[in-house]
């Protein structure tokens, strides 16, 4: 499944670009005027290989859920059993990403990929599940569902041994481009990164110091709010691990198996997925970036498909995103995960390609040019 998704990502579509930019050209405002939004409908036009693109609606939020051995490492307070409680509170529709997501009109699916506590049933994923719905319901109104795919009961310490084996991140990755390919096949329009792992940035912060070469101290952040001893641990507990696997970049695979998360493996599977299927991925904070760090290491031309949400406060994401040509579209200082800030940011992407689809041109406005 991961080489013929692969194979099925292409460049962004030039015609497609020069026409969406043309078209700029001619609507009723100054050439230029809305900055950065035309870039992004331009891009977004490449990706679809139409001009206009499709409007990126209705939007379908994937929270992947994953624990982390390194847990034991002391990277964090928090115990890990607050994994499984949040992803109840996800289901119950008590968490930010909930009341974001129900004013963004947006379906909500917690995917567990690697979660160390059991958990409620399931539901399983089907065709015909959220953003589509039988009884017409807009997605916000619907129930979040919890889809079980857990490869393994969390991972391993990655700064004692390889986080994962290359099957299970292999088993992780293709359980994001399933999950991609049944949002999108309901319906989706755009997909929107989630995550939820007690001591996921620890992870995170390795992958993206793999990745983009950065320092660790550079990548790591300070993730929940750890105080100063704690946040020191981190840095060395990522340092050694980097030491101790020496990963290398261009074995996306074998960088996601020592030192990435289940969470991270799925994610970059969910960007593979959709850039298969030119649906644009808004991306979240940290743990989305290191997770398209390792997609775009699988698939160059699956950038296209990427779209920055916001600048986590999280120090490896600005290093990700540097690394991966990206300007975020909204910076407020968030650091919370679960999507919250990639829905912030969601009516920005659909304002952009709304303008193609309905602002008049001067010749249909009869508004003189200068």
């Amino acid at each position: 499944m991961l080489h013929t998704t692969i194979a099925a990502i292409r460049p962004l579509d030039e015609p497609a670009m020069v026409a969406a930019g043309e078209l700029h050209g001619r609507l009723t405002k100054p050439a230029g005027s809305l900055g950065v939004l035309e870039e992004l409908s331009v891009r977004l036009a490449g990706l679809a290989r139409s001009c206009p693109p499709p409007l990126p609606e209705p939007a379908a939020v994937a929270i992947f859920a994953g624990d982390h051995g390194v847990h034991a490492q002391g990277v964090t307070p928090w115990p890990q059993e607050v994994t499984a409680q949040m992803i109840g509170n996800f289901l119950a529709g008590g968490a930010v990403v909930n009341a974001f997501a129900r004013q963004a009109g947006a379906s909500v699916t917690v995917v567990d990929v690697g979660v160390a506590t059991p958990l409620p049933p399931a539901v399983p994923a089907q065709a015909d599940g959220p953003p589509g719905d039988p009884a017409g319901r807009p997605a916000a109104t619907r129930t979040p569902r919890l889809v079980a795919a857990n490869v393994r009961p969390g991972t391993r310490d990655l700064a004692v041994t390889a986080a994962l084996t290359r099957d299970e991140a292999l088993a992780a990755v293709e359980t994001g481009i399933r999950i991609a390919r049944e949002l999108i096949d309901a319906g989706a329009g755009i997909l929107l990164t989630g995550d939820m792992g007690i001591g996921n940035t620890t992870p995170a912060a390795a992958l993206v110091a793999a990745f983009t070469g950065v320092d660790p101290a550079e990548a790591t952040g300070r993730g929940t709010g750890v105080d100063d001893p704690t946040y020191a641990r981190k840095i060395g507990v990522v340092r050694a691990a980097l030491a101790r696997h020496a990963p290398d970049p261009a074995d996306p695979l074998g960088v996601l198996a020592a030192v990435g998360g289940l969470e991270h493996a799925a994610l970059a599977g969910l960007i593979l997925g959709a850039a298969a299927r030119r649906v644009p991925v808004l991306l979240d904070g940290v743990i989305a970036v290191s997770a398209a760090l390792a997609a775009v290491a699988f698939a160059p031309d699956a950038v296209g498909a990427l779209v920055a949400g916001h600048r986590s406060a999280e120090p490896g994401a600005t290093a990700g995103l540097r690394h991966l040509g990206l300007d975020p579209l909204i910076d407020l200082g968030l650091r919370l995960g679960e999507g919250t800030g990639a829905l912030l940011a969601l009516p920005v992407v659909t304002g952009a390609v709304r303008v193609l689809h309905e602002v008049a041109t001067f010749d249909s406005a009869g508004v003189a040019e200068k």
